[in-house]
């Protein structure tokens, strides 16, 4: 089988046989049966990013981590799943998000293992071109194949996330905004993506965009029906094909951008080869992108003055004062340290501002916005 094969699957409703009958088709079309031995650790890492109700769109949906969970299971693999979402890295942080999302429940009642294992350990990337040293949970670290159960999402940094964006959540909690301070500039970040992905390595990958994220995403967007379950070995190539169902283009994303340019993707939808339902069937045409979306109007401006429109385009936080409950969830993921609590409401200082959207993706009362100069709303 083609390392870059993407199957696709419709599939309108959570329900837990339905998505069962649609991993044991498709992993068993794409050769997965071969990378399970008897008594294999399995991390199984789903996008628990925050405290979210299924049906928003934010989270892998649990019914379908429980699918993939019992397969492998079914297989001789003894699977944990394993997340590590924005925030303090504890034991506490973690029982409040599986029960938020519904993992608990969905443990219990198909008797999976939730990672509460809160060490890390600091690990080498000799091959990584932006960043050569990684935090990394300990729990990804041990086992022997980690598969990656993302949920199709826009991202107002990244354009999309996927299944290559989802592996972020393998660094403890709150040493994420030390890499975004890092790597402000969303060319370096996915740069930086992609060493991580080639360290972590994923053997398996499926896409929960039965119910999607669309505007402003990875977490202040809106649920979107896209009615599809993907799977694949290669993230690149999953993401591609997700992405280009979505409407986006490949070459908007510049994560997929630097995984082409390192030859770990195909360039171009034709390149990928597309198993299961037709494409044209699950595209969508109204698929709303993210407020931050990047004008490509600037390459045209003289040199001298791209740097000046840059700056009066770029999107920026702006937080409903009205509406902030002062919790400090903001300024506690900002890496720069900008914002600070006055009077109980989280003010942002613009003039250290790298335009991450950390603020507004961890905000759990959803009311820091992304706004841009008006003149320049495509």
């Amino acid at each position: 089988m083609n390392h870059n094969t993407v199957y696709l699957s419709s599939c309108k409703v959570y329900d837990y046989e339905a998505l069962r009958a649609i991993i044991d088709e498709q992993f068993e079309a794409l050769g997965f049966v071969d990378k399970i031995k008897p008594g294999m650790k399995v991390a199984v890492k789903p996008n628990l990013v925050v405290r979210a109700k299924e049906e928003s769109g934010t989270c892998t949906h649990p019914l379908v981590t429980a699918a993939v969970c019992t397969w492998l299971s079914d297989h001789g693999a003894q699977v944990t799943v394993v997340e590590s979402p924005g925030g303090p890295y504890t034991p506490a942080m973690l029982r409040g998000i599986y029960q938020h999302c519904g993992y608990t429940e969905m443990a219990q009642q198909y008797g999976i293992k939730l990672n509460e294992d809160c060490s890390y350990e600091q690990v080498s990337c000799p091959q990584g071109e932006r960043c050569r040293l990684f935090d990394i949970v300990t729990p990804i670290l041990q086992a022997d194949l980690v598969v990656d159960i993302a949920k199709l999402k826009s991202h107002c940094m990244m354009m999309f996330s996927g299944c290559s964006k989802n592996l972020f959540g393998v660094v403890p909690g709150l040493m994420k905004p030390e890499l975004h301070c890092r790597f402000p500039e969303k060319e370096a970040f996915a740069a930086m993506l992609v060493d991580l992905c080639e360290r972590v390595k994923p053997g398996i990958c499926v896409m929960d965009g039965i119910i999607a994220m669309e505007g402003n995403g990875p977490t202040g967007g809106n649920p979107k029906a896209m009615h599809v379950l993907a799977a694949s070995e290669n993230p690149y190539a999953i993401d591609t094909v997700c992405c280009e169902l979505t409407g986006m283009k490949q070459e908007e994303v510049p994560l997929l951008q630097e995984a082409i340019r390192r030859g770990l993707c195909p360039e171009g939808l034709s390149n990928i080869p597309v198993l299961g339902d037709s494409f044209a069937s699950l595209k969508v045409d109204d698929f709303r992108m993210p407020e931050s979306k990047s004008s490509d109007f600037l390459d045209t401006l003289p040199h001298f003055l791209q740097p000046l429109a840059k700056k009066i385009t770029t999107p920026y936080p702006k937080i409903q004062t009205k509406k902030c409950v002062g919790c400090g969830k903001c300024a506690e993921s900002c890496p720069q340290h900008t914002i600070r609590l006055h009077d109980g409401k989280a003010q942002i200082q613009y003039k250290n501002c790298i335009h991450c959207f950390c603020c507004h993706e961890m905000c759990p009362q959803h009311v820091i916005d992304i706004r841009r100069f008006s003149l320049f709303r495509f």
